[in-house]
């Protein structure tokens, strides 16, 4: 792993974000590339700014990889979405999945964990697969945008992001979409003509697991319909949460 980004102090850090937040999406990419190659890597669920993020990245020949977590329990539509999306885009989109059977976790924690600790299901996952692919990287680059909710308004576009609190050890996270409006997003993706998830004309504003996201329709934040009875926005990926085990 680069030694430069675990080692940029936050100063440095504030300042690259804010020269990179006068650059336009491909050339934020571009710097990504430019600086650490294949260590860079982008991140996606194949919501609408991650399919915008991929779509520069391939129109201007930026070789970036690209990652998405197969929790296992995924939409039919998901999972279909990522073969079309590898035909449109002419790309191999990485599965990275949890080192847990669905079958290992029920022994180990219970049948359907989602239910009844979905944070610890997250974390098992999410999370844990997330920070394996991570410690193969100096940059994570995130689709995150401030206006999805309100845990995510501060988001900058370049973080310094705690990888592992006992070793106090750093990676970078990159987020080239933070001031990008839902509107303009799908604007973008109509435009293009590029594949999206067929949920999100039944209602589904933001798509996760199956068992843990339900229709939201346009009422709401963007994160709305996820973990519906539980007071929980986030799966723990952009804020990490303690050890499952």
């Amino acid at each position: 792993m680069s030694s430069a980004s675990i080692l940029l102090s936050s100063d440095a850090v504030a300042q690259q974000s804010d020269a990179l937040a006068q650059l336009p999406l491909t050339e934020v990419l571009r710097w990504a590339w430019d600086t650490f190659g294949a260590e860079a890597a982008i991140g996606t669920s194949f919501q609408g700014a991650g399919l915008v993020m991929i779509h520069h990245a391939v129109e201007a020949g930026i070789p970036l990889p690209v990652f998405t977590l197969d929790t296992g329990l995924l939409f039919p539509e998901t999972l279909e979405l990522k073969d079309r999306l590898e035909g449109f885009f002419g790309i191999t989109i990485e599965r990275v999945v949890p080192e847990l059977s669905l079958e290992q976790q029920a022994a180990d924690f219970g049948d359907a964990l989602w239910e009844k600790r979905p944070d610890t299901c997250c974390q098992v996952r999410k999370v844990e697969p997330l920070k394996a692919r991570l410690k193969t990287l100096s940059v994570w680059i995130t689709g995150v945008r401030q206006e999805q909710s309100a845990t995510r308004t501060g988001a900058g576009i370049l973080e310094r992001y705690l990888f592992d609190a006992l070793l106090e050890r750093y990676i970078l996270k990159l987020n080239p979409m933070t001031a990008w409006g839902r509107e303009a997003v799908w604007e973008y993706l109509h435009k293009h003509g590029i594949p999206y998830n067929p949920l999100h004309d039944r209602g589904y504003r933001s798509i996760g697991c199956l068992p843990c996201t339900r229709p939201s329709g346009e009422d709401g934040s963007e994160r709305a319909g996820r973990w519906t009875g539980f007071e929980k926005t986030e799966c723990g990926i952009h804020t990490f949460l303690p050890s499952a085990r």
